[in-house]
């Protein structure tokens, strides 16, 4: 498998505990793929809900491509996920039972198609996001030890 990462959402891994990942392919329009070829994609305030039985995306700012002229894209557009029926119905499950969101954590092309990686994921609190800091601090200086 060839894969190219456009854009990881760092912000989630902070903002959230995620659970688990699933890869899911995205609609994208003529220009709004180009655009992500050239990497002009954010998904740091994005997620994704169900509705009707089918999962879109909101919040995902991916750029106007220069030379769309007319035909260009709205940036913040509502864009639809393709998963199986079987994880749509699992997602579903989680997020009414346990209390789980769906937050996109990377973009990439695989074998040329636009793929998103979604996680199911729970907020941290501030407690969490401190100890999460704390950690990785304490790894750093492992390292940087480590290597003297």
């Amino acid at each position: 498998m060839n894969k190219k990462i456009v854009h990881t959402n760092r912000k989630a891994f902070h903002d959230y505990t995620i659970y688990e990942k699933y890869v899911a392919g995205i609609v994208l329009t003529g220009t709004e793929i180009k655009s992500v070829r050239k990497n002009a994609v954010n998904l740091k305030d994005s997620y994704a809900r169900i509705e009707k039985g089918e999962v879109f995306l909101y919040g995902c700012h991916i750029s106007p491509y220069e030379q769309g002229n007319r035909y260009n894209h709205k940036p913040d557009r509502i864009r639809k996920l393709l998963l199986n029926r079987k994880e749509i119905l699992k997602l579903e499950i989680k997020i009414k039972k346990e209390g789980y969101t769906i937050i996109p954590t990377e973009m990439f092309f695989m074998n040329g198609l636009a793929k998103l990686e979604i996680g199911l994921a729970k907020g941290k609190k501030l407690y969490d996001k401190r100890e999460s800091i704390a950690k990785k601090s304490q790894n750093r200086d492992i390292q940087r030890q480590m290597k003297r």
